[in-house]
């Protein structure tokens, strides 16, 4: 049966393990997207078009084992592994997130652009599906920045669809974007304006991407006051005018659904662990992937220049900084994830005593004891270098059991919703930071909780139900 509503990401809801007997263990994910799908209600029709990941994934397409509501594709490893690891997270995640060492790189070579055909073919096989799978004016929401191509691609074959995009990064500013070859930045952006409508997480990167499609392709976004803003262009179909719309939806924090976790046994035990090495000091929490983007190298130094400048502090507080491992079979995060370890060593080395540990580290990934950090915190420490939005500076305050202090990154795209109540550093600033972290353990409580409440508000906004149901609904009234 045909679908009428129909998302498409690289990474679906479901994942499988194989099983010592050969059977294959299906395991349901999390996040916003699986929320927000979920309020559709399981009679309407939808279906999610995702990539297989992992061998064990591969082999359940081969067996036809598959999940209600889910289609996975099993794209050539080597094909999606150039698209993913080449183009989609060394090259567009560091273009959006402005991570290059420009002396040095990007390198756009021969070697890049037969990745970038790789990513063609895998934006190729997506829109193929989704062409197969739509009934006729379905609705289409293709995901981030692994699937650009997609709605210009899926135009072309079926244009009777209804196609909306979302970026979860942010969007570079046009003179970073323009690093991308000329041809390359082109195929791009008219991949997105392939859409009806494009999402952004803020209006700081939706006018990014305006801007962007000013300077390499010559067509201006506007933003009239009595209508959406838009962006005008020939279309690469029909050759027609077109516009493309967009909008901005600032995906916010599921508290029911954290409220009621972060209450359960498990993490109530993780809570009393956790405790026991802190005893009844203070918390700085940070809880991220070793992402390069996320800033926790710099997050250390600030805290060594905090105990070096604050003596006061010393033996009185206690880092919680959770360091889950990301994209390790890149070499790049390896040596990052290395350098969070070291320096970690460094400062509990000198600044360590017996009964009091500075920095406890975890690089185990655990739910339930990232609850109860959350729980835990007086401060909460989120200092990206760039960031679409961060989730983690709106689950804090809403889990936090006392209320905490918010120490936020000015580049982190949840600054706009949240940075009146919270403590504003420039992330590249590790003095700035420091002096932040100061001012976070030094507030008064009543103000503190004051705040929480605050933050905790605007992040919770826009659940995640509701910010699907509002792009669908965006994209449905076209």
């Amino acid at each position: 049966m045909a679908a009428q509503i129909l998302v498409a990401s690289n990474r679906g809801p479901v994942s499988y393990v194989p099983r010592d007997d050969g059977t294959l263990d299906a395991r349901r994910g999390g996040g916003g997207l699986v929320s927000g799908l979920s309020a559709i209600g399981p009679d309407a029709g939808a279906l999610w078009v995702c990539s297989a990941l992992s061998e064990g994934d591969r082999e359940a397409v081969r067996r036809g084992v598959s999940e209600p509501g889910v289609k996975m594709l099993d794209i050539d490893a080597a094909v999606h592994g150039d698209a993913y690891n080449g183009i989609a997270n060394s090259v567009l995640w560091f273009v959006h997130h402005m991570l290059y060492q420009t002396p040095l790189e990007p390198v756009f070579d021969a070697e890049f652009r037969r990745q970038w055909t790789a990513y063609r073919l895998y934006n190729r096989a997506f829109a193929q599906a989704l062409a197969e799978e739509a009934a006729d004016g379905a609705a289409v929401v293709v995901q981030d920045y692994h699937l650009t191509l997609v709605p210009g691609m899926l135009r072309e074959l079926r244009p009777d669809l209804r196609i909306g995009h979302f970026s979860h990064t942010p969007w570079a500013p046009s003179q970073y974007f323009r690093m991308l070859p000329d041809e390359i930045a082109e195929e791009l952006l008219l991949g997105m304006l392939g859409a009806d409508r494009l999402g952004f997480l803020t209006r700081r990167w939706m006018s990014a991407f305006m801007e962007c499609c000013g300077t390499s392709l010559g067509v201006m976004g506007s933003w009239p006051k009595d209508s959406s803003p838009h962006i005008d262009h020939l279309s690469q179909v029909t050759g027609q005018a077109r516009r493309t719309l967009l909008g901005v939806h600032g995906l916010g924090a599921d508290a029911e659904f954290l409220r009621e976790r972060a209450h359960r046994a498990d993490v109530d035990e993780r809570m009393a662990a956790l405790r026991e090495q802190i005893g009844d000091r203070k918390t700085i929490v940070r809880v991220d992937r070793t992402e390069l983007s996320k800033n926790i190298v710099r997050g250390l130094l600030a805290y060594r220049a905090l105990l070096a400048e604050h003596p006061e502090w010393r033996g009185e507080v206690v880092h919680l900084a959770f360091a889950y491992p990301s994209r390790q079979d890149l070499s790049v995060y390896r040596d990052y994830t290395a350098e969070v370890a070291r320096l970690t060593d460094e400062i509990n080395a000198e600044y360590g005593r017996d009964g009091w540990t500075p920095v406890v580290l975890h690089v185990e990934d655990d739910f339930a004891r990232s609850l109860a950090a959350y729980r835990l915190a007086d401060v909460a420490l989120v200092n990206p270098i760039r960031d679409g939005m961060n989730l983690v500076a709106k689950e804090v305050p809403v889990v936090s059991d006392a209320g905490c202090a918010l120490v936020l990154s000015r580049e982190a795209g949840a600054h706009e919703e949240l940075g009146e109540h919270a403590i504003t550093v420039n992330p590249y600033d590790v003095s700035g930071t420091a002096a932040a972290l100061h001012e976070a353990l030094s507030m008064d409580p009543t103000e503190r909780a004051e705040r929480s409440k605050h933050l905790a508000s605007a992040a919770t906004a826009l659940p995640p139900e509701r910010w699907f149901l509002d792009q669908l609904t965006a994209l449905r009234e076209l």
